[in-house]
């Protein structure tokens, strides 16, 4: 009975609403259902671009950074943050960007090491990026200054092509297929968050309502900080998005963005505390396999210069892309390569500044135009400015400047449109955009192939950058890897070719050397590493494996006992040590070493069994 009433209650509300409340609820429906299926389309061609890296191995310094982590194979580390203070570059980035190596270790507690699950939640986060991605634009259509512009009605499909545009081209393969690279894919999601959450939290009647959205919005900024530091430029975006977008007294405006300038002490402040030279800390920041020591702030400014044209190039033309780039470093201003890329800088910052003027007095909608512009040049400063980095250039770097450049692009594009006003024309540009997602599809899954082994992959970087040592090096590496040992030595000789005196090349074809059973002439280039660096742990381990070969032990341990002293909590090294001394005929210290190693390590099965071994006699 009660129900029935109930029923009846609300079939006569409904009959009472005005036709204009009914027609905007069935807008409204009808809204959802759209933004609903061009979100799925968004998803489903981004998980099928990226389905054939899901088998990818762990590449570059993932190793480091991953596989040999301790940190994120105990969780007492992130109780604890002090626990991992004697573990040297891998705590400095812990430190700075504790969420992201909490996610690895979340990876890790579910499936230990299967690369899949890594994949699965790189290509996760990069799918709810462009989902913000959609929801930023879209939203920012309903602010104060555009939501009666006529060109409302493209909002969604706006949103729709930057999202999808984000989602497949193929400069985001890098930040997605480059497992630890996840904390750059990681951070611009809860850099878009954050905004996305203010405007929520602006646009929202419920006072309630609004101070949650704000709360998350100042939430999200922290952990966005603490994942990876180019999202210190969060405040400033917040406070260009509140002045373009947005309106209202100027002191309630400004009071709201003081939490978002608080938020700018987190970074410095945690440099502060790890107690080390900033120089030290950022290069402990960067990838292993590059070398990028010794330049200036001055001369690195100066090549930053030159390096945002190719990041726009790249953005435009994504082609001849390289993931370890031999980039030039220019010194002098007067370079024409250096002024070109000052000027163009200087164009399309000044041609921002005009949109904005220009947006006060004719179309608002070109201050959309203008806050990407924007976007893409406050997001790429950390990285690109006066701050040396490890590389000079990354393609990872434009994961999220990307996000302001797709949003001026594709709001230009339909203001054209709008300005033509012919249907026919219209059309065009529609199957255009649809033409440009098609063929950055195809680019984004030909050029993930080459993330399927860390052969190919380099192999594609040499033939890009043939002067490139490190690259050489790092392909010979894969060669050793897969057991192609004269490949591997052929790579170390161009090598050497091109840097003579190189320490690490030495060291390499040393190993490689060694792998096939050449112990005098592995000898002789370790010989040669050690003499141009003797403070090389590997190359002493190296060496004390040729000379344990030849059988000659003493030499053998010496070395062995050299590698400990360099590199004192390598649980790989005492076991070495141990087996050295056991075939001295020298037990007691054998046995010592052996449970050093195991201490170290308790799952260092060979360490038990020799321990077990020598117990018994």
């Amino acid at each position: 009975m009660g129900k029935q009433s109930k029923k009846k209650r609300i079939k006569k509300e409904s009959k009472g609403l005005s036709s204009t409340e009914q027609f905007s609820n069935a807008e409204i429906h009808k809204s959802f259902k759209q933004s609903l299926f061009l979100i799925l389309i968004i998803f489903g061609v981004g998980i099928l671009i990226y389905s054939n890296t899901l088998n990818s191995p762990f590449q570059l310094d993932e190793g480091l950074y991953i596989i040999q982590n301790p940190i994120i194979k105990d969780f007492q580390y992130f109780l604890e943050p002090s626990k991992a203070n004697n573990l040297g570059n891998i705590y400095h980035q812990f430190k700075g960007r504790y969420i992201g190596f909490l996610t690895f270790a979340l990876n890790y507690s579910i499936h230990g090491f299967s690369v899949t699950g890594y994949h699965i939640i790189n290509i996760s986060i990069h799918l709810i990026s462009a989902l913000m991605v959609y929801f930023l634009v879209s939203m920012t259509f309903k602010t104060p200054f555009l939501m009666n512009l006529k060109m409302k009605e493209d909002s969604t499909y706006i949103a729709f092509f930057t999202a999808l545009i984000f989602v497949s081209h193929p400069v985001q393969t890098e930040a997605i297929n480059y497992i630890f690279q996840r904390l750059a894919s990681l951070a611009a999601l809860f850099y878009i968050t954050t905004l996305v959450l203010y405007i929520k939290s602006r646009l929202t009647i419920s006072r309630i309502k609004r101070y949650i959205y704000f709360i998350l919005s100042i939430m999200s900024s922290v952990i966005a900080m603490k994942t990876k530091e180019n999202t210190f430029t969060i405040p400033f975006t917040v406070m260009l998005y509140e002045m373009l977008f947005f309106s209202g007294h100027l002191k309630s405006r400004l009071l709201r963005l003081v939490p978002f300038m608080l938020t700018l002490f987190i970074i410095p402040l945690t440099f502060i505390s790890i107690n080390k030279p900033l120089d030290e800390i950022i290069e402990s920041l960067g990838p292993a396999t590059v070398d990028v020591k010794g330049v200036s702030r001055w001369d690195y400014f100066l090549t930053q210069l030159r390096v945002i044209l190719t990041y726009i190039r790249l953005l435009f033309f994504p082609i001849n892309q390289n993931m370890d780039y031999d980039y030039p470093l220019f010194t002098s201003f007067f370079n024409l390569q250096v002024i070109s890329g000052f000027l163009c800088i200087l164009f399309f910052i000044g041609f921002a500044f005009y949109l904005m003027y220009r947006s006060r007095t004719a179309t608002p909608d070109l201050r959309i135009i203008a806050f990407g512009i924007f976007w893409f040049f406050i997001t790429i400063s950390v990285e690109s400015s006066l701050i040396p980095l490890y590389t000079i250039i990354n393609e990872y770097r434009l994961y999220l400047p990307s996000v302001g450049f797709f949003v001026a692009i594709v709001t230009g594009a339909f203001l054209l449109l709008r300005k033509i006003k012919n249907k026919k024309h219209s059309n065009l540009i529609v199957i255009g955009f649809i033409i440009i997602i098609a063929i950055l599809s195809y680019a984004t899954y030909k050029r993930n192939s080459l993330w399927n082994s860390r052969i190919s992959l380099w192999e594609d970087v040499v033939s890009k950058s043939p002067s490139n040592v490190p690259a050489h090096n790092n392909l010979g590496g894969a060669y050793v890897t897969e057991g192609f040992i004269d490949k591997a030595i052929e790579q170390y000789n161009i090598s050497l070719k091109l840097r003579p005196d190189n320490a690490a090349t030495e060291n390499h074809l040393g190993y490689a050397y060694l792998m096939q059973g050449m112990t005098d002439k592995a000898i002789e280039h370790l010989i040669a590493s050690l003499r141009l660096n003797p403070n090389d742990a590997r190359a002493h381990r190296n060496i004390a494996n040729a000379y344990m070969m030849k059988h000659l032990y003493k030499n053998g341990i010496e070395h062995f006992i050299t590698a400990i002293r360099l590199d004192p909590k390598n649980a790989k090294l005492h076991l070495l040590l141990g087996l050295a001394y056991l075939k001295n005929d020298d037990k007691i210290r054998a046995l010592k070493e052996l449970e050093i190693a195991l201490e170290l390590d308790p799952n260092l099965n060979d360490a038990r069994k020799y321990i077990n071994y020598l117990n018994s006699k």
